[in-house]
């Protein structure tokens, strides 16, 4: 009787060509050495670099033979673990197989019911483990304590440069630990703190750590119930910040006044591309003060007004900033009322303005001829930039 110790190797082969890439790399490891040596030369295997395990609700027992693997294996880049119920002792075990592996660059183990506890064994790992370049860890339950635990990490961790906290309840007390970081960490350049509740307090100590910060390249604050205070110590760091092009604030009722400290710090900055103030309850007085703006700033290539409440009165203010307007290449105004009248404003804009390329303006209730004025314009706009 044959057992994987005497099998063929051709027989072995045959038996791995009929298994998923879950198999092969969970079950299929550590079971007798030949069968490790055999697995190592099987070509699947040489070029497996991203697994895929997400939805599969493997829990912690599972996610060790995960770990198991891990230890071994010298070809996975990636790793996705996202919603695998795997809580603070599947954490550890994955966390402990980071003190050795030597190849994993990516790891996402959102929406994994993990708390504290768990946060303390990945941030205890990120301190000596020099590959893990992306950790995604949004929707768990860490807290302030946990956010803590990783923020401690960062302070020696020089290779993590994209860093998903988003829907972990940190609050302003783990913003704070979060932003304590920033000015000394000289490797995180992509940073997500949505729907944490973090509040006007804990963008200010987001907002603090920004003016020194010199390699965050993008921040992700949607959610966050920061308001119009908020908004002001964003806006009082964006004057000095030299680093970040990207900001996500979209849903934190800024309204027209947070849009205005917005506006008046565009007027400085140089380095912003991309901005979303989606859903933040501006009117068209705050789309005055965005537009405005918008007549100097030079650097902004891409704007996220969608779901406000600009009407017809805003579009105008816009329409008008895109008469001089040089930059912008993108902009969105879907959902905000600004009807046939709004469009007609945006269209005569487009006569003159060459620049814009890429337009939304869905469930605005513009009519089909306007529309077809507006495509005509997008499309010369984009022809004369292949020419």
């Amino acid at each position: 009787m044959h057992t994987f110790s005497t099998l063929p190797v051709e027989l072995l082969y045959r038996i791995m060509d009929h298994q998923n890439d879950r198999t092969l790399f969970c079950s299929m490891q550590n079971i007798c050495r030949r069968l490790n040596q055999i697995l190592s030369t099987y070509q699947r295997y040489q070029t497996l670099t991203t697994l895929d395990l997400r939805r599969n609700w493997i829990g912690a027992k599972r996610a060790q033979h995960v770990a198991n693997a891990l230890r071994t294996n010298t070809t996975l880049t990636t790793l996705n673990l996202n919603q695998n119920g795997i809580g603070d002792e599947g954490a550890q075990h994955i966390a402990d197989a980071l003190r050795t592996n030597t190849t994993l660059t990516t790891l996402n183990i959102d929406e994994n019911q993990i708390g504290d506890k768990g946060a303390q064994h990945i941030a205890d790992v990120l301190r000596t483990n020099t590959t893990l370049t992306t950790l995604d860890f949004g929707k768990n339950r860490i807290g302030a304590e946990g956010a803590q635990h990783i923020a401690d990490a960062l302070r020696t961790n020089t290779t993590i440069i994209t860093l998903q906290l988003w829907y972990n309840g940190i609050g302003d007390e783990g913003a704070q630990h979060i932003a304590a970081v920033l000015p000394t960490n000289t490797a995180l350049t992509t940073l997500h703190l949505s729907l944490n509740e973090i509040g006007a307090e804990g963008a200010q100590h987001i907002a603090d750590a920004l003016r020194t910060n010199t390699t965050l390249t993008t921040l992700h604050l949607n959610s966050n119930e920061i308001s119009a205070e908020g908004a002001q110590h964003i806006a009082g760091a964006l004057r000095t910040n030299t680093t970040l092009t990207t900001l996500n604030l979209n849903q934190n009722g800024i309204g027209d006044e947070g849009a205005q400290h917005i506006a008046d710090a565009l007027r400085t900055n140089r380095t912003l591309t991309t901005l979303d103030l989606s859903s933040n309850k501006i009117s068209a007085e705050g789309a005055q003060h965005i537009a405005d703006a918008l007549r100097t700033n030079t650097a902004l290539t891409t704007v996220d007004l969608s779901s406000n409440e600009i009407g017809a009165e805003g579009a105008q203010h816009i329409a008008d900033a895109l008469r001089t307007n040089r930059a912008l290449t993108t902009l969105d105004l879907s959902s905000n009322q600004i009807g046939a009248e709004g469009a007609q404003h945006i269209a005569d804009a487009l006569r003159t303005n060459t620049t814009l390329t890429t337009l939304h303006l869905r469930w605005n209730a513009i009519g089909d001829e306007i529309t077809q004025h507006i495509v005509y314009a997008l499309v010369r706009n984009i022809n004369a930039k292949m020419v």
